[in-house]
């Protein structure tokens, strides 16, 4: 296997197309790494998910409901970044064929909260499992620490005034994982 080696900046010439924001060439091998490397994480999941006739949507509902039992379906909604549409099509079909239920909230009948159902664990733990076989392997290489660089790495991506909100998510997610008998 041939080594892969990375130049921080290509040189730009003449004919180079106009500097990216900021006055800087695009970063275009990470760029693209990023989306190789995407298009890889998520192509694991997606291959056990056709078999369900479900897709990357179906995943992140079951993903997300899964960490947080409970979640308000306005609460997906804003995770997501989805329209209620197609939030509701993705649903109804997780919904009838078992995979989660919707309850009513103690306090406002008129809150839907969201749970997982054992079907939906399952399923849930077993992408997570591709998922976190993917990432081990890329970590195992890179030397102590690389998770914790991986991590500030990808928090650092994701857009400031958003942050502080999904690192809670995630933090509240591993609280009630660790949490569960």
């Amino acid at each position: 296997m041939a080594d892969i080696n990375f130049s921080a900046r290509v040189p730009r010439s003449a004919d180079a197309p106009e500097e990216a924001p900021g006055g800087s060439e695009p970063i275009w091998d990470v760029i693209e790494l990023l989306f190789f490397a995407y298009r890889d994480f998520v192509g694991d999941p997606d291959h056990v998910l056709e078999r369900f006739g479900f897709g990357r949507a179906h995943h992140r509902v079951l993903h997300f409901v899964n960490r947080n039992p409970g979640m308000k379906v306005a609460d997906l909604l804003d995770i997501l970044k989805i329209t209620k549409q197609s939030l509701g099509r993705v649903l109804k079909q997780l919904i009838d064929q078992g995979y989660v239920v919707q309850k009513a909230g103690p306090n406002d009948r008129r809150q839907r909260l969201l749970y997982v159902t054992p079907k939906g664990e399952t399923l849930a733990l077993k992408l997570a499992g591709l998922q976190t076989e993917r990432i081990a392997a890329a970590l195992a290489g890179l030397g102590p620490g690389a998770d914790e660089t991986a991590r500030r790495f990808l928090a650092a991506m994701i857009n400031p005034e958003d942050r502080d909100e999904v690192l809670r998510l995630i933090a509240r997610g591993n609280r009630l994982h660790r949490a569960r008998p």
